[in-house]
């Protein structure tokens, strides 16, 4: 197993040495490793024990991550490694975030080798997921760099959990973040996620008032925790206030999964009634996932209010831009990152072998 140094820690009076990439400053004695499982002291430094290696690589439809309104339709060369800095209840990843096998990490990858391989198949991007890439930063950036320079943006999927210094350092090299916004309530936080509501909100306001990355929210809806109307209504008053109106977000619906088995799915007219509620808070791009319904998962103008991106699932089946990403009927500018013409890419998910 192979240690990367890091940067983001300092050594404390006691002997010990602190982790300081996210909140909870784990406090690290000789050979123990931080909650994150990935991130270890080891002879008087952290380190981190995943760089360059991998659960696997797919090739997914950018919508899936979610994103609408970043260059739509394209595909995304989409990885993870293992471990996590939260400890979500209800982690619909958990075979990966909260794996403590490295043997898990079944395939590896240089940053050039990553960045490569994208042009190759054709990606538009490359995108941290699966796991929250906070914890594996170090291998996030190096692989940011290496797609740059090849013309290949980043995508960050991530809860948001991150400390002020390391969040500047690895905002400063990604080009687009969909931010995991797990309810509106410091409750819930604390008793289902064992983190904190208010780094995570420090970090939303941080991304997009002080980068240029290009920033799409979700709440993942659970029947009974996060779902009620004052709580939906205050989280979309927030967005609205803090992040500005044109931010997309997303509801996406709950299935039964890791140690939360006894909640049922999430209703598709829960999704329904969220979106109808963010909408009336001002919010102008509001979308439904997990679940098939094109009306909440198209996009109108914000101008005319023409739908301008059709969409069943991740299937495109209108495009209604132009080559500015404007409205093609009143010509109004539309919130994010467009090319001049639709991916293609549909709903397909390829998986691609890197090699040792």
């Amino acid at each position: 197993m192979t240690a990367h140094p890091t940067t983001h820690w300092h050594a404390l009076d006691d002997g010990r040495v602190q982790c300081d990439v996210c909140p909870r400053a784990c406090k690290l004695g000789e050979g123990q490793r931080g909650l994150c499982f990935v991130r270890a002291r080891q002879d008087d430094a952290v380190v981190l024990l995943t760089y360059g290696r991998s659960s696997g690589f797919c090739i997914d439809p950018i919508e899936k991550k979610p994103l609408n309104h970043f260059y739509p339709g394209s595909p995304v060369l989409s990885f993870g490694t293992a471990g996590c800095n939260l400890g979500c209840r209800f982690c619909q990843n958990w075979d990966i975030s909260k794996s403590r096998q490295m043997d898990t990490l079944q395939d590896a990858a240089s940053p050039e080798a990553l960045a490569a391989a994208a042009v190759e198949h054709g990606c538009r991007s490359v995108a941290f997921t699966y796991n929250d890439p906070v914890i594996f930063q170090e291998y996030a950036i190096d692989v940011a760099r290496a797609c740059r320079a090849v013309g290949v943006a980043t995508v960050a999927v991530t809860a948001g959990y991150h400390s002020p210094a390391a969040r500047a350092e690895f905002y400063a090299h990604m080009d687009a973040a969909n931010v995991d916004l797990k309810a509106f309530t410091e409750a819930f936080y604390r008793k289902i996620t064992a983190s904190s509501l208010a780094p995570v909100l420090d970090t939303l306001r941080y991304v997009r008032h002080e980068t240029d990355t290009h920033l799409e929210i979700t709440t993942l809806l659970i029947p009974g925790l996060n779902d009620g109307d004052e709580e939906l209504t205050a989280l979309a008053r927030w967005v609205a206030a803090e992040l500005g109106p044109e931010v997309p977000l997303h509801f996406t619906a709950f299935h039964p999964d890791h140690r939360m088995l006894d909640r049922p799915r999430t209703p598709r007219s829960t999704l329904l009634r969220a979106r109808e509620i963010a909408l009336r808070e001002g919010l102008q791009h509001v979308y439904v996932g997990n679940v098939i319904d094109e009306e909440g998962s198209s996009t109108t103008c914000t101008g005319c209010g023409a739908r301008v991106i059709g969409r069943a699932g991740y299937e495109l089946t209108y495009w209604g831009l132009d080559a500015h990403g404007a409205c093609g009927a009143c010509g109004k500018s539309l919130a994010g990152r467009f090319s001049a013409a639709p991916g293609s890419w549909g709903s397909r998910r390829q998986r691609v072998r890197m090699g040792s």
